[in-house]
């Protein structure tokens, strides 16, 4: 019997619940279905998987790289107030509890930590709010990657650097399961809403497949025990969204990529 199988792109502390959700979907559809590691996007290129956890910002660029490439299967609907019931998400931009910086515009001159390159939380919207102030990344004193969500907020944690912009629901898991995070760290800026990283299916999976994986996901939420093994990734439920709801994430590429940031004229 074939075996759906899903990547996670996205951040490592959600990875079982996503084991959780890709075993429901599975037991949904009377197969199996397992979660392997988002290692490259040569996955989704080469269809090597079914269905991915990924970020917007690859979701839109690989797009616009191979149009059809892939197809929105549903978004997660996060459990906190401050989402609304809408599938969106925020980056928060963080600092220990002792800085002295209280807003974003006092980070100048401050070392400062993106995750990778290919985030739209923890690196794209911090570059496209310094286009939109006419600065570059040279507002920063020094600028370095840590590899992920998790490791930036354990870099400012150490004093390591002074703020990076996260992921607003894997800090608000990394809250949950450490409180003592909320009183070392301080939010400083908020950038978004932002259309949340979706769930896609590539083209291996076909068509009618994808129609009752997406049917299945959308099911997420509507029983106890789905809501239980939803509950610890923070998720309420899923929801169908459209190609559409990416469409800001592509003005703001193409407003950074294509367009250089003003040039400041002294008085």
């Amino acid at each position: 019997m074939r075996t759906l199988v899903f990547a996670n792109f996205l951040a490592p502390n959600m990875i079982s619940t996503y084991t959780d959700i890709a075993r429901q979907v599975g037991q949904r559809l009377g197969m199996p279905a397992t979660l392997v590691e988002g290692v490259s996007l040569d996955q989704l290129r080469q269809a090597t998987v079914d269905v991915a956890f990924l970020c917007g910002l690859p979701y839109v660029r690989l797009l616009k790289e191979q149009p059809g490439m892939l197809r929105l299967l549903a978004a997660p609907v996060l459990d906190e107030p401050r989402y609304h019931d809408r599938p969106v998400y925020f980056s928060d931009v963080i600092v220990r509890q002792d800085s002295p910086s209280r807003s974003f515009a006092e980070l100048r001159g401050r070392s400062w930590a993106h995750n990778v390159e290919d985030s739209y939380s923890g690196c794209f919207v911090t570059r496209y709010e310094l286009h939109r102030m006419g600065e570059s990344e040279s507002f920063f004193g020094r600028v370095t990657f840590s590899g992920g969500h998790q490791e930036s907020i354990r870099l400012v944690l150490a004093g390591e650097v002074e703020a990076s912009a996260i992921d607003s629901h894997v800090l608000g898991i990394e809250r949950v399961r450490n409180p003592r995070l909320t009183r070392k760290l301080r939010v400083v800026a908020v950038f978004g809403p932002s259309a949340i990283p979706p769930v896609v299916a590539t083209a291996r999976l076909p068509e009618e497949l994808g129609a009752r994986v997406a049917e299945a996901l959308a099911a997420l939420g509507n029983d106890p025990a789905s809501r239980a093994q939803l509950a610890p990734g923070m998720i309420r439920r899923y929801i169908p969204v459209a190609d559409e709801a990416y469409d800001e994430m592509r003005r703001m590429l193409d407003v950074v990529e294509r367009r250089p940031p003003p040039i400041k004229v002294p008085a």
